[in-house]
């Protein structure tokens, strides 16, 4: 009788961010299919997302793959629901209005290698700060610019190997920042592939001592840039426009200072930090969009125009700690909004 191991994994109730969990489940002669993983359950009053005298919480898998670093093993993507089978006010995903999968995103998620023994990224001095200012480590090669990199390609071939749709890395402009990117045809899965992609990174930090700092500016004031995950995203009306103006009116759509507020909502804790109008960004309280504009709240990506105006737009704004599900979700809400 074979037997695999399934890693049921979740998001819990921590705020202003929330962390990953996960637990394993051991099945005989599985499937490997998704409508195969049972509905499970764990103690939501150790998570912040119950009460102990009722602290039952549900997991319902919603997305699969292989695991790469365990035999026989799986990766099972749960959402969380109360008791009665209602979604949990934690759960993101279940906001997201894309039955359809109208709606594509691709992520490009940033983030910082940390060296815990002396509270700086890979490659900082233990003392004060690297004697080269940032730059010379974006898509950069060598000892003493690229920090970290065997545990990248590591990260990039389990990713591979669970069939993540990972579309590119790169070395980031801080010394021990780096990015993936990953897309997909459909919100849902857009955001189960990410979270999947930083469940595995985390792990792979765990066998190296290596953690993974998801602050979006986790270097504080400085002249060091922060992290984000700039958001690229289409619909069926973005994809075959053909006309400037339909992209106004849906850049326009983000424009109101409530909806600011909304998209900031999401965008992930501590964006002040990062969205001041410097370091290709635009500040927290305005909103602009232009083409090929990284200092832009959305930038116009310069292909959609050679392509006649069908394409797609980046949002720049979510920070690297955001939520997907809830950053797809708003941004769904928004384009839906516009009169077009």
């Amino acid at each position: 009788m074979s037997k695999a191991k399934l890693e049921y994994i979740w998001l819990d109730g921590y705020k202003p961010t929330q962390s990953l969990r996960s637990k394993t489940k051991i099945e005989n002669n599985f499937s490997g299919k998704l409508e195969d993983c049972g509905m499970w359950s764990f103690d939501g009053s150790s998570t912040e997302q119950a009460p102990g005298g009722s602290s039952d919480c549900l997991l319902k898998p919603v997305f699969i793959c292989p695991d790469p670093q365990r035999k026989n093993g799986y990766l099972v993507m749960c959402e969380v629901l109360n008791a009665d089978g209602t979604p949990h006010e934690t759960n993101g995903r279940a906001t997201i209005e894309d039955d359809d999968n109208d709606f594509w995103f691709g992520f490009e998620q940033e983030y910082f290698l940390w060296d815990e023994s002396i509270d700086k990224p890979v490659g900082f001095p233990a003392e004060g700060f690297p004697t080269r200012g940032q730059g010379p480590y974006y898509c950069s090669v060598g000892a003493k610019n690229a920090y970290g990199r065997y545990i990248v390609e590591e990260h990039l071939d389990v990713c591979l190997d669970a069939g993540l749709n990972v579309e590119g890395i790169n070395a980031e402009v801080a010394t021990g920042q780096w990015e993936f990117q990953i897309f997909a045809k459909g919100a849902k899965e857009a955001g189960d592939q990410i979270w999947v992609a930083r469940y595995l990174l985390e792990r792979i930090g765990e066998k190296y001592g290596v953690s993974i700092n998801w602050h979006c500016k986790p270097l504080g004031d400085t002249d060091w840039n922060g992290s984000g995950m700039h958001a690229n995203f289409s619909n069926s009306v973005l994809r075959t426009a053909g006309s400037k103006e339909t992209y106004d009116v849906i850049c326009q759509a983000f424009a109101p200072a409530d909806i600011i507020k909304a998209h900031m909502d999401v965008y992930g804790a501590d964006n002040h930090l990062r969205l001041t109008g410097k370091h290709e960004t635009q500040s927290i309280d305005k909103f602009s969009y232009g083409v090929s504009d990284r200092g832009a709240s959305i930038r116009i990506p310069i292909a959609t125009v050679e392509r006649g105006w069908k394409g797609w737009l980046e949002d720049r704004r979510p920070n690297s700690a955001a939520d997907p599900y809830k950053v797809a979700a708003r941004i769904i809400t928004t384009v839906k909004s516009a009169a077009v």
